[in-house]
C-alpha cells in the first residue's frame, strides 16, 4: 500500500505542476494584490478540490462526468467566469496605461481572493472527470475504495496547496520588477489573454 501511495503521489505531483486556469488566477491575484491575496486564492482553490473530492467519494461527481447537460452547464459557467477575470485584467492594463505610473496606484482586483479561487476551481468540470476517471486507477489496494479515494484527494489537495503557495511566494519576491508600469501592463495583458484562452478551452472541452 505504501509503495502504491508513493507512486500515486508522484503522478499527482507531476499533474499538479502542469499550468492551468488555477495557476493563471493565482498569478493575477499575487502580482496585483500581493502574496497574501495570492495565498488566499490558493487556499480557495484547495477548498474547491476538497469539495470535488467529497462529491467524488459520494458518487455525485460521476453524475457530472457522465451527464452531458450537467457538464455543459458547469463548463459554460466556468468559461464565463474565467472570461470575466480575463477582461478585468485587460481593463486594468488600460487603466494603468492612462493613470499614474506610480507602483502603488494599481487597482486591487475585485472580489474576495479566497472566493475567487474557490469559484474558479468549482467551475472547472475537468476536475470531476479527473477525480472520477484517473484517481480510481491510482487508489491503493488493501483498503476500502472510499478510504483509498479519500487519501488520494487529500494528497492532491495538499500538493496543490504547497505548489501554488510556493509559487506565490517565489512570484511575489520579484514583485518589484512586475510593478514597473510597462511590465505591469504587459503582465495584465498576457494574464488576461491566458485567462480568456483557458475560458475558451473550458467551453470547448468534452467529458
Amino acid at each position: 500500500m505504501f509503495t502504491q501511495l508513493l507512486v500515486a503521489t508522484g503522478v499527482l505531483a507531476v499533474l499538479t505542476m502542469v499550468p492551468g486556469p488555477d495557476m493563471a488566477v493565482v498569478t493575477k491575484r499575487a502580482l496585483v494584490a500581493g502574496w497574501q491575496d495570492g495565498l488566499r486564492t490558493a487556499g480557495g482553490i484547495t477548498a474547491g478540490l476538497l469539495v470535488w473530492g467529497a462529491l467524488t467519494v459520494a458518487g455525485l461527481a460521476a453524475v457530472l462526468a457522465t451527464s452531458a447537460t450537467a457538464y455543459t452547464v458547469v463548463k459554460l459557467a466556468g468559461a464565463v467566469y474565467l472570461g470575466i477575470l480575463g477582461v478585468q485584467a485587460l481593463l486594468q492594463s488600460r487603466r494603468s496605461r492612462s493613470g499614474s505610473p506610480a507602483t502603488g496606484d494599481a487597482p486591487a482586483p475585485a472580489g474576495n481572493p479566497w472566493r475567487t479561487g474557490l469559484i474558479s476551481n468549482l467551475f472547472n468540470p475537468k476536475i470531476a472527470v479527473f477525480y472520477t476517471g484517473l484517481l480510481p486507477t491510482l487508489a491503493p489496494s488493501g483498503v476500502s475504495p472510499h478510504l483509498g479515494m479519500t487519501l488520494l484527494v487529500l494528497i492532491h489537495a495538499s500538493l496543490t496547496c504547497l505548489w501554488l503557495g510556493g509559487y506565490v511566494l517565489v512570484l511575489t519576491r520579484a514583485r518589484a520588477f512586475f510593478e514597473k508600469p510597462a511590465v505591469r501592463r504587459t503582465t495584465n495583458r498576457v494574464t488576461g489573454v491566458v485567462l480568456i484562452g483557458f475560458g475558451v478551452k473550458v467551453a470547448l472541452s468534452r467529458p
